[in-house]
């Protein structure tokens, strides 16, 4: 661990410490280039004194991570007033295979963000975060949508959370096999794993020589 690492790990609450450093780190700019490539966050809160894990779409505003869902659900009625959380976003690069199954393992690239999640009750906060979830997922696509309507706003809640602390995990390279099973007949290596958007296809309801919008070309670089 880096003198500036153990010093960030020193002011850190034990919850967001990490436990083991050879694959962690406090880097904020590659939480955030995990984050920005990211398609899902799993978002953990409590619920009548239990755990609760929910995939949820999301977006990046500097250091605020923001998520919505309908007014009526638990992750925003329950919230509003703010709360303890945790986001975390994890992209898998591949399978690691091993000549024991004890050594099998994963690459991947991960983001853990630990905050105070609250009610976005602004209008303009609220169209702003929600401009940005959309576009982050289709870049450009909140442009080209018609104008929100009244009753899908009042019907949509926007959370807030402040990425008060910021931790990474990434594994990369081979599979760490047992010196006495190196060179046996058994295979090992990585199968690489890669996430991409297909050709898109109509709705049925879309009239013939519709052109496709620019949103989705760009979403498929994106994640390509």
């Amino acid at each position: 661990m880096s003198t500036l690492e153990k010093r960030k790990a020193t002011n850190l609450p034990r919850y967001a410490k990490i436990r083991q450093m050879n694959r962690g780190s406090y880097d904020r700019a590659l939480a955030n280039e995990i984050l920005d490539a990211g398609l899902v966050a799993h978002c953990g809160f409590i619920h009548e004194n239990k755990p609760m894990v929910i995939p949820m779409a999301y977006a990046r505003i500097g250091d605020k991570l923001y998520i919505h869902g309908a007014s009526t659900t638990r992750i925003i009625k329950d919230n509003a007033k703010g709360v303890p959380a945790s986001l975390t976003v994890t992209l898998i690069d591949g399978l690691v295979v091993a000549r024991s199954a004890f050594h099998h393992s994963m690459n991947y690239r991960c983001a853990i963000v630990h905050g105070t999640a609250h009610l976005v009750e602004d209008h303009d906060k609220q169209i702003e975060a929600l401009a940005a979830i959309t576009d982050h997922i289709l870049p450009g696509r909140w442009d080209e949508c018609r104008a929100m309507m009244a009753k899908e706003h009042k019907a949509t809640g926007v959370l807030v959370m402040d990425m008060e602390h910021v931790s990474t995990k990434v594994r990369t390279g081979g599979p760490v096999d047992d010196t006495e099973d190196l060179g046996t007949d058994l295979w090992a290596g990585v199968v690489p794993v890669t996430t991409a958007l297909g050709q898109p296809f109509d709705a049925y309801d879309v009239p013939e020589g519709t052109p496709v919008p620019e949103s989705i070309p760009a979403a498929r670089r994106k994640f390509a």
